[in-house]
């Protein structure tokens, strides 16, 4: 998938593309990679939860919003006009704002910050190595290097079967940002360990571990992931992201558990 996001009141999408191609995927030009793109892609294009094409379009809102990550430090240094900012998102309330997300917790941390005029801007650890030269399936080819002040998402989905027949899941995803200095350092990084009954795909369990967050109130949301205990994945992107809001959640936390009904697809191709 190649995406051009141009921001002129909100990122807005000015050129994207998928290999295979995808029917209705131009209907996405001119729209906003922020609330409300998601239902579009639903409405507009041919993907389906399961496919990899629609897993990619659906990193788009996130992978914008972790983007910001590069601007705040960008900021912080003085390296980009504070009047210009005013063109990163649209008009009216912010998208992230008091309450919507442990972080974002009001009397919390940026929050605080926010009230008297400061930015929450964290540089996290040095980013460790993921790659096991010795697994040479456990992630595709990518470049090493990530250019200067940029931001990289890993995904890994892992699914198989245990003794007693039931689905397993190991999943993993990291934000990481390359600093001018050549510093890759870590913004987000969560595991999430489920377990999912096949004669019902329910979902029997759920851990979520926060390894890296920004803010000391982040760690907080992991609880969350256990209220998904009995549901069924199918169906669960739309109903995480309808119920699964307000302070005890996290956005990122929230992708990795609608994710989890990419397990529907993916059982599918296990050996019996």
């Amino acid at each position: 998938m190649h995406v051009v996001l141009v921001f002129d009141g909100g990122a807005v999408v000015t050129e994207i593309s998928t290999t295979p191609p995808l029917h209705g995927v131009e209907q996405l030009i001119g729209k906003r990679a922020t609330t409300g793109f998601r239902a579009e892609i639903d409405s507009s294009t041919d993907a389906r939860p399961g496919e990899l094409r629609y897993l990619l379009l659906d990193e788009i809102p996130v992978a914008t919003l972790v983007a910001g990550y590069s601007v705040l430090h960008a900021t912080s240094r003085g390296d980009v006009d504070l009047d210009a900012l005013a063109n990163l998102r649209p008009a009216g309330p912010l998208l992230h704002g008091p309450g919507m997300c442990a972080g974002y917790r009001v009397g919390g941390t940026v929050m605080t910050r926010l009230a008297i005029g400061k930015r929450a801007v964290v540089t996290g650890p040095d980013a460790t190595s993921i790659i096991d030269p010795a697994d040479v399936l456990g992630w595709h080819d990518m470049p090493p290097d990530l250019p200067s002040d940029c931001t990289r998402r890993w995904r890994r989905h892992d699914l198989w079967r245990d003794e007693s027949g039931v689905l397993r899941i190991d999943a993993f995803f990291r934000d990481s940002h390359m600093a001018p200095d050549g510093t890759e350092t870590i913004v987000h990084e969560y595991t999430v360990d489920a377990a999912i009954d096949p004669a019902t795909m329910t979902v029997v369990a759920c851990t979520a571990t926060p390894r890296v967050l920004p803010f000391v109130e982040c760690p907080e949301a992991a609880a969350s992931a256990r209220r998904i205990v009995g549901r069924t994945v199918i169906g669960l992107r739309p109903s995480v992201r309808a119920d699964l809001t307000g302070a005890s959640t996290c956005t990122h936390l929230n992708d990795m558990l609608r994710e989890l009904e990419d397990a529907v697809t993916l059982a599918a191709l296990l050996p019996l």
